[in-house]
């Protein structure tokens, strides 16, 4: 598919092949990898929810990505 054909696709239909293609360069799915990431996106959520998190808005974290790419 062209590039121009897929900016023509619907917005779901262009989401949907975007996901598709991010995931064809993670490689084969390990699902101990998985479930390590769920636990951890429960760990992270519970904390939250607890209020013991330690939350940034997004001109920090902004701030904080751009100083780590710039590291690379």
């Amino acid at each position: 598919m062209s590039r121009s054909a897929a900016a023509r696709l619907a917005e779901t239909e262009r989401t949907e092949l975007a996901h598709d293609l991010v995931a064809s360069l993670d490689g084969p799915f390990d699902a101990d990898t998985a479930q390590d990431w769920d636990a951890e996106l429960l760990r992270r959520l519970n904390e939250i929810d607890l209020g013991t998190a330690t939350l940034i808005d997004r001109e920090e974290f902004s701030r904080r990505l751009r100083e780590r790419l710039n590291r690379l």
